[in-house]
């Protein structure tokens, strides 16, 4: 029977679990941040979005992992025997113990020997002092003059001019149309900054834009030429090359880097909505300031006005008014604290001899009493005018001439222009062929005298008169 092998006191006993998380800890202090270089095998991309795969040479392989919130940037398609170069960390997963290196960052293998000279320029232009922030100018806040340094046929022009067209239109906008990668990007944009500084009117502010691409399509953005210019120019500068996770030398070497098109011409113009907004609330301001410092000057002047007489008058009148209104004041107040002690000890006295819940149903009795005399009054005096009113208008209809005409009778009359013309008494009054005119108790007739004179029975009676 073999003998078991004995534990060190020394030693402790480990867990596996124990083992693969030291281990893992380990590792991952000692490699954070690693460039490994190698081929693709075993590539399987996951419902979850995840890819695992294995990075080979011809003596080894190492599993890897990228996960999905990484691999969203990835621009190229990742499959099996490609080569590249990927930074990450290196890790073990306890479960299973396997070692892995846990990517960040990839890209194809032949970009790897651009990135290092990459690298090594921008080393070369942070020492120079070229990336610090206190060489910086800050962008305008209403600039009047905007200068994109673009291709014609990139949509970042597009995005760019769309913007800023939305969001400030009323600002200037000049484009120069530039190659954006290739053999002649470097000079044509080295020009269109020379062209943008002697315009006539320079714009305040330039905008230097691309789409994203490759770090070869990138290369014009991080050329040291291209660099030392931006640095040189006497205009604030906003660079926003690529997308978000794209960076350049040029945008390190810019006043300021936006990480997309549109936002960089958010960056260099005011929102328009927030212009109105503001000018509405200062003009409200201005209004009211304005019609508090009217109103605080048309006191003034009235103040002013009061105050120019001459000072001793003023002084005199004032004193006279004092005292007038002392004597009143004093006059005042006795003769009110008179009334005052006379009226309450007046209402003492009443309080004193009676009882308002006393006297109350009496009082009421009295007024019930009162109304029933009055209503009754009423009535009596009412039907005593109805009898008179009665009498009146039998008294006044037996002498009105109305009713004399009903009768038969008429009243004859010359016309004279008034309603019922000049009445006539006597047959002396009228001659032959003088128009008259009867009113009877129903209409008029209008007639003309034939003939006019006293009747045999009427003459012998005005002699009887006579």
């Amino acid at each position: 029977m073999q003998a078991q092998p004995r534990v060190a006191q020394a030693d402790r006993i480990r867990t596996v679990s124990e083992v693969n998380a030291e281990a893992r800890f380990l590792i991952e202090e000692r490699f954070r941040r690693v460039w490994i270089e190698g081929e693709v095998s075993n590539f399987r991309p996951y419902a979850s979005g995840h890819w695992y795969f294995s990075l080979q040479d011809d003596r080894a392989q190492l599993r890897c992992v990228m996960f999905s919130g990484t691999n969203r940037f990835v621009r190229f398609r990742l499959q099996n025997g490609l080569s590249v170069l990927l930074r990450g960390r290196l890790s073990i997963y306890e479960g299973r113990g396997d070692f892995q290196a846990i990517v960040d960052h990839i890209e194809p293998a032949g970009e790897g020997a651009l990135r290092a000279a990459l690298e090594r320029l921008k080393s070369r232009l942070a020492q120079e002092g070229m990336f610090d922030e206190t060489r910086k100018r800050p962008i305008p806040g209403y600039p009047r003059h905007i200068a994109v340094i673009s291709s014609r046929a990139g949509a970042a022009l597009r995005d760019v001019v769309a913007v800023i067209r939305r969001r400030f239109p009323c600002v200037r906008l000049t484009c120069f149309d530039v190659a954006v990668q290739g053999f002649e990007a470097e000079g044509q944009i080295i020009g269109a900054f020379d062209r943008a500084e002697f315009m006539r009117h320079p714009p305040d502010v330039i905008v230097l834009t691309r789409g994203g691409g490759s770090l070869e399509d990138l290369a014009a953005f991080n050329l040291e030429s291209v660099a030392r210019r931006i640095a040189a120019a006497e205009i604030p500068v906003v660079s926003a090359i690529g997308h978000e996770t794209d960076v350049t030398i040029a945008d390190f070497v810019a006043d300021r880097r936006a990480p997309t098109p549109s936002a960089a011409a958010e960056m260099v113009t005011p929102d328009r909505r927030d212009i109105e907004r503001r000018l509405r609330r200062l003009q409200a301001a201005l209004e009211a300031r304005t019609k508090t410092r009217l109103g605080m000057d048309q006191r003034l002047l009235a103040a002013t006005r009061q105050r120019l007489v001459h000072p001793g008058r003023t002084v005199e009148q004032r004193m006279l008014r004092t005292d007038e209104l002392g004597d009143r004041l004093a006059a005042a107040m006795a003769s009110r604290m008179g009334q005052a002690g006379t009226a309450l000890r007046h209402r003492m006295d009443l309080l004193a001899r009676c009882n308002p819940a006393a006297g109350l149903p009496a009082a009421r009795e009295r007024v019930a009493r009162a109304a029933s005399q009055l209503h009754a009054a009423a009535r009596q005096s009412c039907r005593q005018r109805d009898v008179r009113v009665t009498a009146l208008a039998r008294a006044l209809n037996a002498v009105s001439p109305l009713a004399t005409l009903g009768r038969g009778f008429a009243i004859v009359a010359r016309p004279d222009g008034s309603r019922w013309g000049k009445p006539l008494g006597a047959a002396e009054d009228v001659q032959r062929g003088d128009a008259i005119v009867a009113h009877l108790a129903h209409g008029t007739i209008d007639a003309t005298v034939d003939s006019a004179g006293l009747r045999p029975d009427q003459t012998s009676m005005k002699g009887e008169k006579e």
